[in-house]
C-alpha cells in the first residue's frame, strides 16, 4: 500500500522557502511519480488561491 501523505500550506510554502523546499520539492516528486499519495484537502486549495503567484504555481506544477 502507497503512503498517503496529507498536504498542507506549510509543505506547499515549503517549496519556494530555502530551509525547506529540499523536502518538500522531493515530496511532490514522489507523488507525481506515483511513489506516495498525495493529499490535499479543499480548505487547503483555497488558502493557496490567496498566496504570491509563486506558491499558487507550485500546487498547478505539480498537480496531485
Amino acid at each position: 500500500m502507497k503512503q498517503r501523505i496529507y498536504i498542507d500550506t506549510s509543505v506547499i510554502g515549503g517549496c519556494e522557502d530555502e530551509e525547506f523546499s529540499r523536502w518538500s520539492v522531493q515530496l511532490f516528486q514522489e507523488s507525481r511519480q506515483g511513489l506516495r499519495i498525495a493529499v490535499v484537502s479543499d480548505l487547503t486549495r483555497r488558502e493557496i488561491e490567496k498566496a504570491p503567484d509563486s506558491v499558487r504555481k507550485v500546487i498547478h506544477e505539480k498537480e496531485i
